[in-house]
């Protein structure tokens, strides 16, 4: 544990990526495997399951540290982060440990969320008892599930293929659903991330395990440059860009299993895909998005949410909101890695499977033709009526890549324009990481009711963080503490002075948000200091952009 918190302050204290990639390979040389295994696990983005309960977490500490709530709450919000306050808050420790952190995890973390209810005040006051303040600001920060420290998975992949001296595409590979949230890695685990390639490596005839995704790099230039950067468009294979969840569904040894680009294996979320995969030969692995489909087109991504957030999949649910897995490219062909193929090879390898399948929830992603790029923008301004978020730009000879990478050839994402609407910031709480001591997370407002109504009030509809310029932000930060009417523990609210253009991919109506309405990606696109607070958009402006 003492090591691998060393390790995170280590990270911590940098921005340059040589010491980060430094400190992580110093790491994972010295660290004991089933250590490694664990911080792997961690850096790589994987979070268990909640432990411990918040609420009960934050008043054990208050008592412990012997503050009454106003003060530990006025704490919480100078710090802006709940592991770091704890950390710092609680008494010196009594006792010394030696455990490692594998040890710590499975021995004291895990076992948490099934001690008793009358056992875990005493539990936990235990095991705070034995770490020191940096140790427990990384337990903590693992307890709650806010562990992030400024590392990207390629830097991870990129360390793991140093030390054990191997491709980092094949590390990519066997990374490929080891931070599943149900995941408990061992040192065996780790030895396999580090271990020689072997020769039967690349085809594991019974494996589950997806490949890893190619991502898209964003297109926002004009179309008057599109020849200049692209060529001509012949070059390029055209699709729509949905807007799902995108996912990989393999088929080995008479099983199925279906993969989100998250590496969540969702297979249980979705029985009529994993009926569809039965279907397909052993040895398939097509890449798709997951799309609600009814009317012969995709329908608005909240209806897939409502899918998502069921517990319970019954007959009535699967009839209301079917789905279908809208196929456009082939990994895996009769056991066999395809991704060193050209794309447009694998495009007709992957039409012939599902022309030859035909099955109802198998569906290829529609190529699209042009004569020409402007003829393509035009087709494009189609799209927010489709419900689809713009165009996918891959190039023909392109391989199948690792991530969001340009040497094997190129996706471009060539999206829409964001809606936009004006609304006031009427709620700031402090920010994570280097933006703690700012308030950089806000929520925004808009009118009840036309200018000129008596009464109208602001209401929430969204919360945006990025987007803002760091000189900016901090211009925000000093208004926000000059014009705070009220605080909510770490919330502020504020007098409202300030109006801001936010962007968002997708708007839908919503019972759960007071407005009625939920949006997409919300984001701030500009501060309007030129426009005031009372001409600020309305609910009726937002309604009147969700879909008919």
């Amino acid at each position: 544990m003492k090591a691998f918190a060393a390790l995170y302050r280590e990270l911590d204290a940098t921005t340059s990526s040589l010491a980060k990639q430094a400190a992580l390979q110093r790491y994972l040389q010295a660290a004991a495997p089933e250590d490694a295994a664990w911080a792997v696990y961690f850096l790589a983005g994987g979070k268990p399951r909640q432990l411990v309960p918040t609420k009960l977490l934050r008043l054990l500490a208050q008592e412990s540290a012997g503050l009454p709530e106003w003060l530990f709450d006025e704490s919480y919000e100078a710090v802006g982060d709940l592991a770091e306050t704890i950390s710092l808050l609680l008494p010196p420790p009594t006792e010394q440990h030696e455990l490692g952190l594998a040890a710590w995890i499975e021995q004291h973390l895990l076992p948490l969320r099934k001690t008793q209810p009358a056992e875990l005040a005493n539990t936990l006051r235990t095991q705070w008892r034995q770490l020191a303040v940096d140790e427990r600001l990384v337990y903590f920060k693992l307890m709650t599930g806010s562990f992030r420290v400024g590392v990207s998975k390629l830097q991870v992949t990129q360390a793991l293929a140093a030390v054990g001296a191997i491709d980092a595409k094949r590390v990519a590979q066997r990374l490929m659903g080891y931070t599943h949230i149900t995941g408990q890695p061992t040192a065996a685990d780790y030895a396999t991330l580090i271990a020689p390639e072997s020769d039967g490596e690349q085809n594991q005839v019974t494996s589950g395990q997806p490949y890893p995704f190619f991502l898209a790099h964003p297109f926002n230039v004009t179309v008057d440059q599109f020849d200049a950067l692209l060529g001509p468009p012949t070059d390029w294979l055209v699709e729509w860009k949905w807007d799902g969840i995108r996912a990989q569904l393999v088929k080995r040894a008479g099983t199925v299993w279906l993969w989100s680009r998250g590496e969540e294996l969702v297979t249980d979320r979705f029985p009529e895909l994993a009926t569809m995969g039965e279907a397909l030969p052993d040895g398939t692995v097509l890449d798709g998005e997951i799309v609600v489909w009814r009317e012969e087109k995709a329908q608005p991504f909240a209806e897939l949410q409502r899918r998502i957030g069921r517990k319970l999949l019954g007959a009535k649910l699967l009839h209301d909101i079917p789905v279908v897995l809208l196929a456009y490219d082939l990994l895996e062909w009769q056991g066999r890695d395809q991704r060193q193929l050209p794309q447009e090879e694998r495009r007709v390898l992957m039409d012939d499977l599902v022309t030859t399948l035909q099955h109802p929830q198998l569906i290829a992603s529609p190529m699209l033709c042009g004569n020409d790029w402007n003829d393509l923008s035009r087709q494009r301004e189609a799209a927010r009526a489709m419900g689809v978020e713009g165009m996918m730009l891959k190039q023909r000879r392109a391989h199948y890549g690792v991530g969001r990478t340009k040497d094997v050839g190129t996706w471009w994402k060539w999206k829409i324009d964001p809606f936009s609407i004006d609304a006031v910031l009427i709620y700031a709480q402090r920010g994570h990481g280097r933006r703690a001591s700012l308030y950089s997370d806000y929520t925004f407002a808009v009118w009840d009711g036309p200018p000129g109504q008596e009464d109208r009030k602001l209401v929430p509809f969204a919360k945006a963080y990025s987007g803002l310029t760091d000189v900016e932000m901090g211009r925000v930060d000093a208004v926000i503490r000059k014009t705070t009417v009220e605080s909510f523990g770490p919330v502020r609210s504020v007098k409202p002075t300030l109006v801001f253009e936010l962007g968002f991919e997708g708007i839908a109506k919503s019972t759960r948000h007071k407005s009625g309405i939920a949006v997409r990606f919300p984001r701030m696109l500009r501060w309007r200091e030129d426009k005031p607070v009372e001409e600020a958009d309305t609910l009726g402006t937002l309604g009147a952009l969700l879909p008919g």
